[in-house]
């Protein structure tokens, strides 16, 4: 996904990123493998989040935005443009703002993530892309199978990728046939009926949404 908004203020933290050997010990050998981790937002864990650095918007499924029982009153009306090179037919629902937290199980990651709710199929719950990665300052390695952040504190985090659940659903959004359409936003109900034109790039196909109840702790990350 493509879009064009404004540019949020950085607050990076300070704090060195790298990738060691070490990091391959728990790597299945493979070509093409993408990151898919899991994130905890409107307090649950949310599994098949997949991590693109070619998208430049932060999206939601809307069976995930129903999964979670999020409610339409916390939709915003979206105004952007958002383009696809390529993809199935997307409605834009609007955008909603959630606290989402990255957590390697010992050390954890808090920040308000803005989420655009698309109304499409797909193989994944959430798209994680360039905003939310350049402003935590976060590091997808694909040979690593590894997503790197830092917390306030300085400590770095890291999240491994589900390998055999990144294949699977790598493997399940190819096989959808795909299109290229232009579609119209569609605000929530009793909101401003503003609309903006937008075309968008979503693959994969209709499943389950996995995710999980999540009990967070003083410090704001998973028991």
């Amino acid at each position: 996904m493509m879009v064009v908004d404004s540019v949020e203020e950085d607050h990076t933290p300070d704090a060195d990123i790298t990738f060691t050997k070490a990091d391959l010990r728990d790597v299945v050998p493979h070509d093409n493998d993408p990151v898919v981790i899991s994130l905890v937002t409107a307090g649950r864990k949310v599994h098949r989040v997949l991590v693109d650095q070619g998208s430049s918007a932060d999206g939601m499924f809307w069976l995930t935005f129903n999964k979670l029982q999020l409610s339409l009153d916390q939709l915003r009306p979206y105004v952007g443009c958002l383009y696809g090179f390529a993809g199935d037919q997307v409605e834009v629902r609007g955008y909603i703002e959630l606290r989402t937290t990255f957590t390697d199980g010992t050390v954890a990651c808090t920040e308000k993530i803005k989420y655009l709710v698309v109304n499409a199929p797909s193989a994944y719950n959430i798209l994680l892309g360039r905003p939310t990665l350049n402003r935590l300052g976060a590091v997808p390695f694909t040979r690593h199978m590894k997503l790197k952040l830092s917390s306030m504190e300085g400590v770095v985090i890291t999240i491994k990728s589900d390998q055999k659940e990144a294949r699977r659903y790598y493997e399940n959004s190819l096989k959808q046939q795909r299109s290229v359409c232009h579609v119209t936003s569609t605000p929530p109900l009793g909101v401003d009926e503003r609309r903006s034109e937008v075309a968008g790039l979503v693959r994969g196909t209709q499943g389950d949404v996995e995710m999980e109840e999540a009990v967070l702790g003083a410090q704001g990350w998973p028991k």
